[in-house]
Protein backbone atom coordinates (compact mmCIF):
# COMPACT_ATOMS: atom_id res chain seq x y z
CA UNK A 1 0.00 0.00 0.00
CA UNK A 2 3.28 2.29 0.55
CA UNK A 3 4.71 1.40 -2.24
CA UNK A 4 6.17 4.07 -4.66
CA UNK A 5 5.12 4.52 -8.13
CA UNK A 6 5.73 6.59 -11.18
CA UNK A 7 2.62 8.82 -11.69
CA UNK A 8 3.93 10.75 -15.11
CA UNK A 9 7.16 10.99 -17.15
CA UNK A 10 7.22 14.05 -18.59
CA UNK A 11 9.79 14.26 -21.47
CA UNK A 12 10.20 18.28 -22.99
CA UNK A 13 12.56 19.83 -25.86
CA UNK A 14 13.06 23.07 -25.07
CA UNK A 15 13.91 24.90 -28.65
CA UNK A 16 13.87 28.23 -27.98
CA UNK A 17 12.45 29.73 -31.37
CA UNK A 18 9.45 28.61 -33.37
CA UNK A 19 9.33 26.88 -37.22
CA UNK A 20 11.27 24.10 -38.80
CA UNK A 21 13.39 23.02 -35.82
CA UNK A 22 9.91 22.66 -33.44
CA UNK A 23 8.64 20.67 -35.77
CA UNK A 24 11.33 18.55 -36.27
CA UNK A 25 12.06 18.37 -32.37
CA UNK A 26 8.29 17.00 -32.14
CA UNK A 27 8.85 14.26 -34.49
CA UNK A 28 11.93 12.95 -32.22
CA UNK A 29 9.65 13.01 -29.17
CA UNK A 30 6.56 11.46 -31.21
CA UNK A 31 9.35 8.99 -32.40
CA UNK A 32 10.43 8.28 -28.82
CA UNK A 33 7.03 8.53 -26.79
CA UNK A 34 4.56 7.00 -29.76
CA UNK A 35 2.28 9.80 -28.73
CA UNK A 36 1.65 12.99 -30.29
CA UNK A 37 3.27 15.82 -28.67
CA UNK A 38 1.70 19.38 -26.95
CA UNK A 39 3.35 22.69 -27.80
CA UNK A 40 4.07 25.13 -25.03
CA UNK A 41 4.46 28.62 -25.24
CA UNK A 42 6.54 31.60 -24.38
CA UNK A 43 5.17 33.56 -20.96
CA UNK A 44 6.85 36.70 -21.72
CA UNK A 45 9.30 38.33 -24.43
CA UNK A 46 12.81 38.19 -23.99
CA UNK A 47 13.83 40.75 -26.98
CA UNK A 48 17.64 39.88 -26.06
CA UNK A 49 17.30 35.94 -26.87
CA UNK A 50 14.36 37.22 -29.75
CA UNK A 51 11.13 35.13 -27.84
CA UNK A 52 7.84 36.72 -28.28
CA UNK A 53 4.74 36.05 -26.15
CA UNK A 54 2.78 33.03 -27.17
CA UNK A 55 5.38 32.18 -29.44
CA UNK A 56 5.67 28.69 -29.31
CA UNK A 57 8.57 27.26 -28.34
CA UNK A 58 9.28 23.76 -26.98
CA UNK A 59 7.27 20.61 -27.25
CA UNK A 60 6.48 18.19 -24.53
CA UNK A 61 4.50 14.72 -23.91
CA UNK A 62 3.13 12.94 -20.52
CA UNK A 63 3.45 9.57 -20.39
CA UNK A 64 1.86 7.14 -17.88
CA UNK A 65 2.11 3.81 -16.41
CA UNK A 66 4.03 0.89 -18.08
CA UNK A 67 5.11 2.92 -21.16
CA UNK A 68 6.71 5.51 -18.40
CA UNK A 69 8.64 3.02 -17.21
CA UNK A 70 10.10 1.44 -20.58
CA UNK A 71 10.85 5.21 -21.51
CA UNK A 72 12.64 5.92 -17.77
CA UNK A 73 14.49 2.68 -17.96
CA UNK A 74 16.18 3.75 -21.53
CA UNK A 75 17.13 7.40 -19.86
CA UNK A 76 18.44 5.92 -17.02
CA UNK A 77 20.56 3.13 -19.11
CA UNK A 78 21.62 5.99 -20.76
CA UNK A 79 22.77 7.57 -17.85
CA UNK A 80 24.74 4.84 -16.64
CA UNK A 81 22.13 4.98 -13.58
CA UNK A 82 23.69 7.90 -11.92
CA UNK A 83 22.23 11.00 -10.72
CA UNK A 84 23.13 13.87 -8.51
CA UNK A 85 21.59 14.90 -5.31
CA UNK A 86 20.00 17.95 -6.56
CA UNK A 87 18.15 16.04 -9.44
CA UNK A 88 15.66 15.58 -6.91
CA UNK A 89 13.04 18.17 -5.21
CA UNK A 90 11.79 18.56 -1.87
CA UNK A 91 8.61 16.33 -2.48
CA UNK A 92 10.65 13.30 -4.02
CA UNK A 93 10.21 14.06 -7.10
CA UNK A 94 13.31 14.04 -10.01
CA UNK A 95 14.45 14.91 -13.13
CA UNK A 96 17.57 14.68 -15.37
CA UNK A 97 18.77 15.23 -19.19
CA UNK A 98 20.13 13.72 -21.82
CA UNK A 99 22.05 15.15 -24.21
CA UNK A 100 21.26 13.67 -27.21
CA UNK A 101 18.52 11.24 -28.22
CA UNK A 102 19.95 8.77 -30.35
CA UNK A 103 21.26 7.42 -27.32
CA UNK A 104 17.79 5.94 -26.70
CA UNK A 105 18.08 3.57 -29.87
CA UNK A 106 16.48 6.04 -31.82
CA UNK A 107 18.31 5.84 -35.79
CA UNK A 108 19.80 9.15 -36.65
CA UNK A 109 18.48 11.33 -40.04
CA UNK A 110 20.37 14.24 -40.95
CA UNK A 111 17.40 15.55 -41.49
CA UNK A 112 15.90 16.11 -38.31
CA UNK A 113 19.50 16.61 -36.03
CA UNK A 114 20.45 15.96 -32.57
CA UNK A 115 18.29 17.30 -29.86
CA UNK A 116 18.39 16.85 -25.82
CA UNK A 117 15.68 16.01 -24.26
CA UNK A 118 14.47 16.62 -20.62
CA UNK A 119 13.07 13.98 -18.28
CA UNK A 120 11.07 14.77 -15.22
CA UNK A 121 9.63 11.87 -12.75
CA UNK A 122 6.38 12.48 -10.72
CA UNK A 123 6.82 9.55 -7.85
CA UNK A 124 3.68 9.08 -5.98
CA UNK A 125 1.55 6.22 -3.64
CA UNK A 126 -1.72 4.74 -3.79
CA UNK A 127 -4.14 7.47 -2.70
CA UNK A 128 -2.62 10.69 -3.63
CA UNK A 129 -4.93 11.46 -6.64
CA UNK A 130 -7.96 11.97 -3.95
CA UNK A 131 -5.36 15.87 -3.44
CA UNK A 132 -6.59 16.27 -7.43
CA UNK A 133 -10.21 14.91 -7.95
CA UNK A 134 -12.89 18.02 -8.16
CA UNK A 135 -15.42 16.84 -6.10
CA UNK A 136 -15.05 15.77 -2.24
CA UNK A 137 -11.38 16.61 -2.27
CA UNK A 138 -9.41 14.88 0.49
CA UNK A 139 -5.83 15.48 2.23
CA UNK A 140 -3.44 13.18 2.03
CA UNK A 141 -2.53 12.22 5.17
CA UNK A 142 0.86 13.16 7.40
CA UNK A 143 2.44 9.95 7.56
CA UNK A 144 1.95 9.37 3.66
CA UNK A 145 3.24 13.09 3.39
CA UNK A 146 6.36 12.99 5.66
CA UNK A 147 7.04 9.97 3.68
CA UNK A 148 6.59 12.08 0.51
CA UNK A 149 9.18 13.84 1.01
CA UNK A 150 12.01 10.98 1.34
CA UNK A 151 11.82 9.26 -1.72
CA UNK A 152 14.09 6.08 -1.01
CA UNK A 153 12.20 5.18 2.05
CA UNK A 154 10.04 3.19 0.08
CA UNK A 155 11.38 2.70 -3.16
CA UNK A 156 14.06 0.21 -2.26
CA UNK A 157 11.95 -2.91 -3.43
CA UNK A 158 10.72 -0.66 -6.65
CA UNK A 159 14.48 0.74 -7.79
CA UNK A 160 17.48 -0.71 -6.17
CA UNK A 161 19.51 1.85 -8.33
CA UNK A 162 19.52 5.51 -8.20
CA UNK A 163 16.22 6.61 -6.85
CA UNK A 164 16.79 4.31 -3.70
CA UNK A 165 20.25 5.64 -2.98
CA UNK A 166 19.30 9.05 -3.66
CA UNK A 167 19.26 9.95 0.13
CA UNK A 168 21.49 7.18 1.85
CA UNK A 169 24.55 9.57 2.79
CA UNK A 170 26.82 6.68 3.20
CA UNK A 171 27.04 6.18 -0.43
CA UNK A 172 27.47 10.15 -1.31
CA UNK A 173 30.81 10.01 0.41
CA UNK A 174 33.27 12.97 0.62
CA UNK A 175 32.14 15.01 -2.30
CA UNK A 176 28.41 14.47 -1.70
CA UNK A 177 27.63 14.85 -4.95
CA UNK A 178 27.67 12.01 -7.02
CA UNK A 179 24.97 9.17 -7.01
CA UNK A 180 25.65 5.44 -8.90
CA UNK A 181 23.79 2.82 -8.83
CA UNK A 182 25.09 -0.67 -7.32
CA UNK A 183 25.53 -4.04 -7.93
CA UNK A 184 24.49 -5.10 -11.80
CA UNK A 185 23.88 -2.54 -14.09
CA UNK A 186 21.78 -4.55 -16.63
CA UNK A 187 18.84 -5.40 -13.90
CA UNK A 188 15.81 -3.79 -14.92
CA UNK A 189 15.26 -1.64 -11.94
Amino acid sequence: MRELHIRQLCLNICVGESGDRLTRAAKVLEQVTGQTPVFSKARYTVRSFGIRRNEKIAVHCTVRVAKAERILEKGLKVREYELRKNNFSDTGNFGFVIQEHIDLGIKYDPSIGIYSLDFYVVLGRPGFSIADKNRRTGCIGAKTESAKRKPCAGSKQSWPGAVAHACNPSILGGRGRRITRSGDRDHPG
